[in-house]
């Protein structure tokens, strides 16, 4: 019980860590945006989210091998097995160095082809765009070699290291936007210059870090057989999974061009920075509890594991609707104050993309509790079936004159189902976890709260005319109903309790100051 609470508590620590993080990250990001998207213009814009796009239809791979590398390094951590800790380690940072050199190869030449064959991009912006697509690939080599020391971070729970190194990162920011607003130098190309600089410095920085106080992040020549089959394995069925949901983003991204221009683009740019930014609030409680569920499930403590995953997909469906309320019933207006030049369609993508966000980070949760058990093959082909159906049904609904938020409902449709197959693997693979418990304990009455809520949100709208007033409203109106609808009828009664303990003890502390 002692272990259990000491765990309970860094939760509840690294979440707050993660979320200060956050902040520093989100404020800087808005003011940052604005500036970017005035200075390079709605076009060039749109250009670096889609030519930067290209690279990510290689993150497959990436995302596959994180997945993967994060979950071993994890469950070993969990049996306190230091050799194989070890071992793991350097298995996945020769397969990554691999997958970073495959990135160059394949990337590079297709790439180029693309960008010459099948885009929309201005002539006298090709130059530009090529070193865009250039330096993305760089990036991303940089990223697939950073998966392994990003996973010991995260299995060592040590959160605290994320809030400083945003912190730096948020100074960096404001510095690319000063020299981008003084630069005597193509705009486009200086962004994408001083991105990547950035970036390398914080992916050197986590090196450092790692290889200072984690003793398996000095890598050392062990070729292990067993453990790169079983890592093979779990990533081979996951690689399915990951490559379905890049070829979902980026192919609806890329059809956005094809059919509607780079100006769509931009909308689809500002829509996937708001969803990032939203996502953000719920994936602090979605990393800090992430290695719990496995490392539970690796000493046996299922029941305890299930117990967490409810409770998480709880807590983050009252986060998400909590900033997300005022933001979709508020949304034009919101965009405006923010960005001021707002491209067109830009509202109702963001609020297909919100919509989206509160089925995706439960669907994440279920799933990390599915990667536990090692046994991914089923969700990974339902779940990448159902988003690989995406890009075929936008591109007929394209071709048939369909509006470009069409693609973003099949976005919306595809992660719902996707999430309610996930739940139900999950209690195939594990019989503590009950699919009707979380379908009626769980999820109705998140999706009850939620339409309560939208209903209240939207008759402001009707009775009051934008501003920041009525935004103000929505938010206190909101803010009051999620909060005791969700104290008394969504979360369950030990962190209520946990809840009235807290407020008792900060109550006594004033007194007795």
């Amino acid at each position: 019980m002692s272990e259990k609470n000491e765990s309970n508590k860094r939760i509840a620590k690294n979440t707050a860590l993660l979320y200060v993080r956050m902040f520093f990250s989100m404020a800087i990001s808005l003011y940052t945006s604005r500036v970017v998207l005035s200075t390079l213009g709605v076009e060039d814009f749109g250009i670096y989210g889609v030519v930067g796009g290209i690279v990510t239809l290689f993150d497959f791979l990436n995302a596959s091998m994180s997945g993967c590398t994060s979950r071993f390094l994890t469950f070993e951590l969990g049996r306190g097995d230091r050799k194989n800790l070890h071992d793991t380690f350097s298995t996945a940072m020769f397969v990554h160095i691999a997958i970073a050199v495959a990135v160059l190869l394949i990337a590079e030449p297709v790439g180029i082809w693309f960008m010459h064959a099948k885009m929309q991009v201005p002539s006298d912006r090709m130059d530009a765009a090529q070193i865009v697509f250039h330096l993305s690939v760089l990036s991303m080599m940089i990223n697939v070699t950073q998966v392994p020391y990003n996973a010991s971070i995260i299995s060592h729970e040590r959160m605290d290291v994320y809030a400083y190194v945003e912190m730096a990162n948020v100074g960096l920011k404001l510095l690319i936007v000063y020299l981008l607003q003084i630069g005597n130098f193509d705009k486009l190309v200086l962004y994408a210059v001083l991105v990547f600089l950035v970036s390398a410095f914080i992916a050197l920085f986590y090196r450092v870090y790692c290889v200072r106080n984690f003793s398996e992040c000095h890598v050392h020549r062990v070729w292990r057989p067993d453990v790169f089959k079983k890592m093979l394995a779990f990533s081979g069925w996951d690689l399915y999974g990951n490559l379905s949901v890049t070829m979902r983003t980026q192919g609806v991204n890329m059809l956005l061009n094809m059919f509607f221009g780079p100006i769509m683009n931009a909308a689809a740019s500002i829509a996937t920075q708001v969803q990032g930014a939203v996502m953000a609030f719920a994936q602090n409680v979605t990393t800090a509890v992430r290695p719990q569920i496995i490392k539970r499930y690796a000493a046996g403590e299922v029941n305890s594991m299930v117990s967490l995953v409810r409770n998480a997909v709880k807590l983050n469906f009252l986060v998400i609707l909590l900033i997300t309320t005022p933001l979709i019933t508020e949304l034009h207006y919101v965009l405006n104050l923010w960005l001021g030049q707002v491209p067109p369609n830009a509202v109702v993508f963001c609020s297909f993309t919100l919509l989206f966000n509160f089925f995706s980070n439960l669907s994440f949760l279920l799933v990390t509790g599915i990667h536990a058990t090692g046994k991914i093959f089923r969700p990974s082909l339902i779940n990448g079936s159902l988003y690989l159906l995406v890009v075929p049904i936008s591109y007929i609904s394209f071709r048939l004159g369909g509006a470009a938020w069409t693609s973003y409902l099949f976005n919306v449709l595809a992660v719902f189902i996707g999430m309610l197959s996930n739940a139900y693997t999950l209690k195939l693979y594990i019989k503590e976890f009950k699919f009707d418990n979380f379908l009626f304990r769980d999820l109705l009455p998140c999706l009850s709260l939620m339409i309560i809520v939208f209903a209240l949100s939207f008759s402001i709208g009707y009775v009051m005319e934008e501003g920041l007033l009525r935004l103000l409203i929505v938010c206190f109106v909101s803010t009051i109903t999620i909060s005791f609808v969700g104290y008394m009828f969504i979360l369950p009664k030990s962190i209520q309790r946990k809840i009235v303990e807290k407020i008792n003890s900060k109550i006594r502390w004033e007194k007795e100051i």
